[in-house]
């Protein structure tokens, strides 16, 4: 969460809302509702209960909390990985925004 002051709705100026962060992740197992996603070369056990729609083992997520909350379309994986890139401008936890994962325009 960004910030809480207040609720902000249309027209509210200076308000901020409360706003989540998701992880773009690629799956590399899935056994269930349990998955493990890998993020820049860190593997997290990520949970599939409430994702959009059907995921598969190379699908890439999108991740807040533990949860897959939306699978990425494969149209929309270059936009988002470059929008997760820009936001991290420093390392996260050993994530490098630019060693994306490969096969990704990101990566080059």
């Amino acid at each position: 969460m960004v910030g809480n002051v207040g609720a902000a709705g249309p027209g509210d100026k200076g308000a901020v809302s409360d706003m989540c962060l998701g992880v773009p992740g690629r799956i590399v197992d899935i056994e269930g509702t349990s998955s493990v996603v890998d993020f820049w070369g860190v593997r997290r056990q990520v949970a599939l209960d409430i994702v959009d729609e059907p995921v598969v083992v190379g699908d890439y997520v999108l991740v807040h909390v533990g949860f897959a909350i939306r699978r990425i379309a494969a149209e929309d994986l270059d936009e988002t990985l470059a929008f997760f890139e820009a936001m991290t401008s420093e390392d996260l936890e050993g994530l490098t925004p630019s060693a994306a994962p490969p096969g990704t325009k990101a990566a080059t």
